[in-house]
């Protein structure tokens, strides 16, 4: 089988990891003949790789003597123990008047100049330090991805204070399940925000927030949508424009440790309240830079996009492409509205050369029937990087065949807990059907089997990482004693992070992911992972999408499949024969499953992700605790009580 797509020896001489690789091998006496090489150097000399991505990402700041503290173990490492620097000052390293930031928020678009960002993120940290804002302290958002909202997270990181985010289009109780934990004192909201075409107001949600949050001492609030002259009268509130028109343009940066906490994230919270996850500025600026520049080939002047709320992490990872002096392409609102052509027109509008999406918008391309190939030039795009879930061997087909042949198409995946990557793309590797191109550079990750045993290529098992990386958490929020950080990633196998991911590595070099660990099937002890069975279901003429758990039944465990099907499609006993079928040919008979049921909608997070877990919990009349975590909790109600389930 050959590769889907090959770099050109053009695109190799030009690409960023092509003159890091001369770096290392200058500064080393070393020699690296292939991805390969530079991988196991990167793994094997953690100090020497660590420091030579500093220096190639042009990090400022004072990096110190010391690379790694102590012993390479985890918990507990420490990168780069004397370094000072500042996240926002490494972000906001142009001034000029080039582009930073083009908005399109359903067609209402702007632009901002570095030199307008720059000063207008000073204007906020100068505001932060008139209200008393200190390092540490923590400052929260309920915004849209607009450009306010990126200047609010930098004039945090000037201060050195601690910023955390959420979209929206949370609920009250979802809302203050995460920032009711860590106590903000400044809370910048918007007055309402736009998707689908309709305007969706905030204010009577942010009223509800604001006064079941004692810690907020100021709120601003962006009248992005017109709807907060209409509103409640917040107490205690301001509006942006009038807030950062008293604030100081002059830019000031404090220099703060390598590990001093950048960003608070939130677990999904789908089993109980969210964990609260604190990362540092230093280990998510050098991780970013390292996945950006060497993973992702950005150069000076790109245009990065990624199709993100700020509610996921990946909004967090755009950011930073600022410091590698790329112009941000933010987009807020539906990818389908007015039509699917919306992020497409937009890419072919702006020149964007990184397309940033995830598995599940490239399968509604698909099952919408559109064919950018044909209706777009496309012709900036060089890179097309997908996440959120395992991208299926067919959407790599569609992507190829339907959106641009010449793209370097990048499966990536980590997570909210290392704010990036563990396995990512190569821009100077094949890429092959199905799989995702390469392990980070850096991160030392292996496939373990229940007893901890590394397996060889084609096994699947537990993706680990068994060495310390920069952007492992700070910790959680209030875990005195680290009891739930050990307990999320080292409680299985001591000293190796468990991501909780069920995988296999490829012949290529590459990896595979057939979906979360936790959600595994195990039919009579056969551990089947659910993107093996989605990745067949959904090829079925009729299926939308679909979602699969395994059910304790008869003192073993059953494959329940429940299907969405296309409006006005009814499940009959010749769909669910072409299902059965599709999957016993192309997959095994253990993957079959033994009921079909149809729903009409499939539960989400917010930020797309199916939640398997809490469908069987429903399904075995398990309470959900945090139904607030959803972008459709409703959905879950289709679970409960379905006779079929009972014989």
């Amino acid at each position: 089988m050959a590769p889907l797509w090959e770099p050109s020896a053009d695109r190799v001489a030009r690409a960023r990891i092509t003159a890091f690789t001369k770096q290392v091998q200058a500064a080393s006496g070393r020699s690296f003949s292939t991805y390969d090489d530079l991988y196991r150097f990167s793994i094997e000399q953690p100090s020497d790789f660590w420091r030579e991505v500093w220096t190639f990402g042009g990090i400022r700041g004072d990096m110190g003597s010391r690379i790694v503290d102590g012993p390479a173990r985890m918990p507990g490492a420490r990168f780069f123990p004397d370094a000072r620097l500042n996240f926002a000052e490494n972000v906001l390293r142009r001034r000029d008047n080039t582009p930073a930031i083009v908005f399109n928020g359903e067609g209402r678009n702007r632009e901002m100049t570095h030199r307008e960002l720059a000063e207008n993120v000073g204007r906020v940290a100068s505001a932060l330090r008139d209200l008393g804002i200190r390092p540490g302290d923590r400052v929260a958002a309920y915004m849209p991805n607009l450009p306010e909202t990126i200047i609010a997270a930098l004039g945090t990181a000037a201060v050195g204070a601690v910023w955390s985010s959420c979209s929206p289009d949370f609920g009250v109780q979802g809302v203050l399940d995460r920032f009711g934990q860590i106590e903000p004192r400044v809370l910048i909201a918007v007055d309402g925000y736009f998707f689908g075409g309709k305007c969706h107001d905030v204010m009577p949600r942010l009223d509800q927030i604001v006064r079941a949050l004692p810690s907020v001492e100021q709120t601003v609030i962006v009248p992005y949508a017109g709807t907060s002259t209409n509103g409640p009268n917040i107490s205690r509130s301001i509006s942006w424009p009038e807030w950062i028109s008293k604030g100081d343009p002059d830019l000031r940066f404090d220099h703060f440790p390598f590990n001093h906490p950048l960003y608070i994230l939130y677990s999904s919270g789908t089993t109980g309240v969210p964990k609260c996850i604190v990362h540092g500025a230093g280990g998510t600026l050098i991780q970013h830079l390292k996945e950006h520049q060497l993973h992702c080939d950005i150069h000076p002047g790109d245009r990065v996009f990624y199709f993100t709320t700020c509610g996921w992490m990946m909004w967090n990872w755009l950011v930073t492409a600022l410091a590698s002096e790329a112009t941000l392409l933010l987009y807020d609102g539906s990818p389908f509205h007015p039509t699917g052509n919306a992020l497409f027109d937009f890419a072919d509008e702006t020149g964007m050369t990184f397309f940033g999406t995830s598995a599940k918008f490239i399968d509604a391309v698909s099952k919408a029937g559109l064919s950018p190939i044909d209706t777009h030039r496309l012709t900036t795009v060089r890179t097309m990087t997908s996440t959120g879930s395992p991208l299926a061997p067919e959407s790599f087909d569609f992507v190829y065949s339907h959106i641009k042949r010449d793209v370097h198409l990048a499966s990536i995946s980590g997570g909210t807990d290392i704010v990036s990557c563990f396995v990512l793309g190569a821009p100077t590797e094949p890429v092959w059907r199905g799989e995702i191109q390469a392990r980070g550079l850096g991160m030392s990750v292996k496939v373990f089997d229940e007893q901890g045993h590394a397996l060889p290529a084609g096994e699947k098992g537990e993706l680990v990482c068994t060495r310390p990386f920069p952007s492992m958490p700070i910790g959680f929020w209030n875990d005195p004693g680290d009891l739930k950080y050990h307990a999320a990633y080292f409680e299985k196998f001591p000293g190796v992070w468990r991501h909780g991911d069920y995988v296999a590595l490829t012949e290529h070099g590459g990896v595979i992911i057939y979906g979360r660990s936790d959600a595994v099937l195990n039919p009579g002890g056969v551990r089947i992972g659910t993107a093996e069975i989605y990745r067949q279901v959904e090829q079925v003429e009729g299926v939308v999408e679909s979602l699969v758990i395994g059910q304790h039944w008869d003192r073993d465990e059953r494959v329940v499949l429940f299907v969405r099907l296309k409006d006005g499609l009814t499940l009959t006993p010749a769909i669910e024969d072409r299902i059965r079928r599709r999957i016993r040919e192309n997959a095994s008979p253990r993957h079959v499953p033994a009921r079909i049921l149809q729903v009409t909608e499939i539960p989400r997070t917010k930020s797309g992700k199916i939640v398997e877990l809490a469908v069987r919990d429903v399904v075995h009349g398990r309470e959900i605790r945090n139904q607030e975590a959803l972008a459709n909790p409703e959905a879950l109600e289709q679970f409960k009580n379905r006779t079929e389930l009972q014989s």
